[in-house]
């Protein structure tokens, strides 16, 4: 290894004259060079590589510093110099990378959560594993987010009084006292506590759906334009179906793939007049459900309908009149469909 170092140390004499395209192209050499060997490497030789790399990164640019990081965050031997030089870099890419790594001492990293900003605290506060003394120094900054990732480390080692202070400040964050609540290793009082925070904030946020979701619900009656998208269907049109509903329903076959089939052939005069029987609300109310770009009523409905899942996509994937329902928007119809009991669905859809 020396011999194949010692090519490139008679280079280093003119590098304040170098162009940067060839101070970036040695230091990535070294840095090769140094993680081929660093298991064989002396505590001299290290120290050989730690000074020629230092030379080299002196005015070097943020991504050949951020390749460094990179080279440097997966060889166990650590360059002492050349990592304190990099976790105090202002530049998120160039630090992150060696905060991240096994292998930093709980020294350094008290001397970055003390001196830097949140984004060192927040990669330190994801690393594998984190000192208690560290644990202890995060909390105290009073940063929110470095809090949440830091419950949420299950390699965060935090002493009783940092669990302590992590559940005060879950009093006031509904985000933190989730994490905190799915910790397996919160024990006694504190763990009771936070829980029964979270089943609190919980509670209340689903006892206020139902009259906030009512309030879209009412909008959309109102706003919305069906005959636009719908077409005019006759008030014969629906009384027919209405009635054809009552029979599938007598002989059991009012159900979820029969809704489906109706909302797969586009055939909403019965797609609208199984969600008004199902749900007891009366047409009026359903046909615009179906008709406005606010989706959070129409699902509710098939809820309420106690329809599935899978049923109620299609109705969303196939509304006449609509653009196609993105993913995104999928995800958080839902996201409501799961989160309402069919209770409470019932109560906000009928009118």
């Amino acid at each position: 290894m020396i011999p194949a170092s010692a090519t490139l140390l008679p280079e280093l004499d003119a590098i304040e004259a170098w162009p940067a395209e060839r101070r970036a192209d040695t230091l990535h050499r070294i840095a090769n060079l140094f993680s081929r060997c660093a298991d064989s490497l002396t505590a001299p030789q290290i120290a050989l590589f730690d000074n020629i790399i230092i030379r080299l990164t002196d005015g070097a640019d943020a991504q050949s510093l951020a390749r460094l990081s990179q080279q440097l965050s997966q060889v166990k031997c650590e360059l002492p110099e050349s990592v304190k030089k990099l976790v105090f870099n202002e530049n998120e890419s160039v630090a992150t990378p060696v905060l991240k790594s096994r292998d930093v001492a709980p020294e350094l990293l008290l001397a970055v959560v003390q001196s830097c900003g949140p984004k060192h605290r927040l990669a330190i506060a994801s690393r594998h594993g984190v000192d208690t003394s560290v644990s202890e120094a995060l909390i105290r900054c009073g940063d929110t987010a470095v809090h949440r990732v830091l419950a949420g480390n299950l390699g965060a080692r935090l002493s009783d009084g940092s669990w302590a202070q992590l559940v005060q400040f879950g009093e006031n964050d509904p985000a933190l006292a989730e994490k905190l609540a799915r910790r397996s290793d919160l024990q006694g009082p504190l763990k009771r506590k936070i829980q029964a925070k979270v089943e609190d904030s919980k509670m209340r946020a689903l006892q206020a759906l139902p009259q906030v979701m009512r309030d879209k619900i009412e909008n959309t009656i109102a706003t919305t334009d069906k005959s636009e998208k719908l077409g005019d269907s006759e008030p014969a049109d629906y009384a027919a179906a209405l009635a054809g509903m009552v029979e599938l329903n007598r002989k059991g076959k009012l159900n979820d793939s029969t809704v489906n089939r109706f909302a797969v052939c586009r055939d909403y005069t019965n797609v609208v007049a199984a969600l008004a029987f199902l749900t007891g609300s009366p047409v009026e109310v359903i046909q615009p459900l179906i008709a406005g770009d606010n989706a959070d009523g129409l699902v509710l409905a098939c809820k309420a309908s106690r329809l599935n899942w899978a049923t109620a996509t299609m109705i969303l994937k196939h509304r006449p009149g609509l653009a196609p329902i993105s993913a995104e928007e999928l995800e958080k119809a839902k996201k409501t469909f799961e989160t309402f009991s069919l209770s409470a669905a019932q109560r906000t859809v009928r009118f």
